[in-house]
């Protein structure tokens, strides 16, 4: 008697911890980590933007980026599914490991997709659901499905996906793209080759492993080390951009500079050392910079208000 009211126990606690656990994975298919930097990003294309928005319809907006976001990821982990089984770094995502079924991740994906695109529309405006809807394309069927697998320069191109969010945010509250907003894009479209190719420095041996051409794999650490620099360099008077245009000011182009500098060092640095302590380091680093650098435009506009 005792012993089928133990397995009793067991049989609701495990009853009970199931929904948990499947909540867990399902969060686990948008990347909520990826998507953090995403929403942020088009949090700032939105706060800094000329004109204003409702402070209720601005958290619709910045919440269809982020369901979208994570639609995106969710397709991406149901396509990558068949080499995600064989990478370290992957290989204890939902689908591989057997947690969730590819074709509800798949069905998960389109879903959101349809929905953060059709609120954008109605509640904001065309244009930002025009953006979104390409940002979700591009990053399934131009980087996922196209480029990951078939060349070196996924990332080059692949990056442009990244980019969309704070145009996204601005175009909410502009209605379109103007100048500055494509500065913003430019910013993150510069950041991700340096910013990527830091993380496949150190997984390089899981790329070569299921035969993606990411640049370390195909044209070695050396030249890929070359070409971090390089766009490393040309990052910095892109981030000054919005500076020339008249869109920030000092505070925002003190801190873009000194940010750019140390992350420049850190290219260098990755450049001269042989060690995976460098470009693990100056991944890190990257990700800390992004948001620095688009906080510092919603603190300098704010201080320009307050001067003004």
């Amino acid at each position: 008697m005792t012993k089928q009211v133990a397995d009793q126990t067991i049989t609701l606690e495990n009853a009970v911890s199931l929904p948990v656990s499947d909540v867990r994975d399902y969060i686990a298919l948008l990347k909520p980590g990826v998507m953090t930097l995403v929403v942020f990003t088009g949090a700032v294309g939105l706060l800094i933007a000329p004109g204003s928005i409702h402070p209720f319809l601005g958290l619709v907006a910045i919440a269809c980026i982020a369901i979208a976001s994570g639609a995106a990821a969710s397709i991406n982990m149901w396509y990558d599914r068949d080499i995600d089984i064989y990478m370290k770094r992957t290989q204890n995502r939902p689908i591989p490991a057997g947690r969730v079924p590819a074709d509800e991740a798949l069905s998960l994906g389109i879903a959101l997709s349809i929905v953060s695109v059709t609120v954008m529309a109605v509640a904001i405006n065309i244009a930002a659901a025009v953006l979104l809807a390409v940002s979700i394309a591009f990053y399934v069927f131009v980087y996922t499905m196209w480029l990951k697998r078939s060349t070196p320069q996924n990332i080059v191109i692949g990056g442009a996906a990244g980019a969309f969010p704070p145009m996204i945010g601005w175009a909410s509250v502009t209605g379109g793209i103007d100048i500055n907003s494509i500065a913003l894009f430019m910013i993150i479209f510069m950041w991700t080759p340096p910013h990527f190719w830091a993380l496949a420095l150190f997984r390089c041996g899981d790329y070569a492993k299921v035969g993606v051409p990411m640049m370390p794999v195909v044209a070695g650490e050396a030249a890929t080390k070359k070409q971090m620099l390089v766009y490393t360099i040309l990052l910095l008077p892109v981030t000054l951009v919005p500076v020339a245009t008249g869109l920030l000011g000092v505070f925002y182009a003190v801190t873009a500079g000194l940010t750019g500098l140390w992350f420049l060092r850190h290219a260098v640095r990755v450049l001269r050392n042989a060690e995976e302590r460098a470009p693990h380091k100056m991944f890190g680093y990257s990700i800390l910079y992004l948001f620095v650098l688009f906080g510092a435009m919603v603190a300098d506009v704010w201080l320009g208000g307050l001067i003004a």
